[in-house]
């Protein structure tokens, strides 16, 4: 699977602007790639402001991802605000080539910031079969609760799209590595460069991570687009040699 990472900085709260800055991003993907994956809130940065740029299913911003989708014939991936129901969400969309949309609603809500006070959680963890991978899309804050995360449904790829901030920039690197160790899975971390409307500075660290811990792409600072190869025949030959899932604790997760 070819994987491209957006790594991009983003107008604050300004949906419009975003996808015209992205528009010129993603006429450049390269040919053949399968999955093109954006950062968390990517058509805003990181606001508890919703009411000022929230949109619904029916928006733009799904039409936009829909497009680009089938241009590239590629999955569109990243996380929107959306307002449904009366309600706030950090929502995950997974846009399949075809137009098909899989969606997470974020579960960890970053406390720290209130994300809690203006969000609503989300209560089911969402595994997409694409292309012949099993992939479990997560949402920046997701990272530091591994139960969540656990891989007990042997999927393939974890992919955490964020805006996580350069002064804690250390936890991203260090979490999306044991995520990819103790799921035994690839590890796909995307984040954002630049300042957003409060000042906070990002210096991304996007990455690319195998199921040992070894890179395949290390932490990156630039504004740019990165590819990366997954090879499923390896995956699936050292999870044979080295079972360790099969040794893995049983549970169940209580709302």
């Amino acid at each position: 699977m070819k994987v491209a990472i957006v790594q991009t900085s983003l107008v604050w709260e300004n949906p419009c602007d975003n996808r015209t800055l992205l528009d010129e991003k993603l006429s450049a993907i390269s040919p053949n790639t399968d999955l093109i994956v954006l950062p968390e809130m990517f058509t805003t940065g990181f606001t508890m402001q919703p009411q000022h740029c929230a949109e619904t299913m029916e928006g733009s911003t799904v039409e936009w991802m829909q497009r680009w989708a089938h241009k590239c014939e590629a999955a569109v991936v990243g996380s929107v605000i959306i307002h449904e129901n009366g309600n706030y969400y950090n929502r995950l969309l997974f846009v399949h080539p075809e137009g098909k949309i899989e969606v997470y609603d974020k579960r960890h809500r970053f406390t720290l910031a209130g994300e809690d006070q203006v969000y609503t959680s989300g209560k089911k963890r969402l595994i997409v079969d694409y292309r012949g991978w099993k992939i479990c899309p997560l949402i920046c804050y997701d990272l530091r609760f591994p139960v969540f995360s656990r891989n007990t449904e042997n999927y393939d790829i974890s992919l955490y799209v964020a805006n996580w901030p350069e002064p804690r920039i250390q936890a991203w690197d260090v979490l999306l590595r044991a995520r990819a160790v103790e799921n035994m899975c690839y590890t796909i971390g995307v984040n954002r460069v630049g300042t957003d409307g409060n000042n906070h500075p990002y210096i991304g660290h996007s990455q690319a991570i195998d199921c040992f811990g070894n890179y395949l792409l290390a932490p990156q600072t630039a504004e740019a687009i990165f590819y990366v190869e997954l090879d499923k025949a390896l995956l699936e030959e050292n999870r044979k040699r080295f079972a360790f899932l099969s040794d893995q604790d049983t549970f169940t997760i209580i709302d």
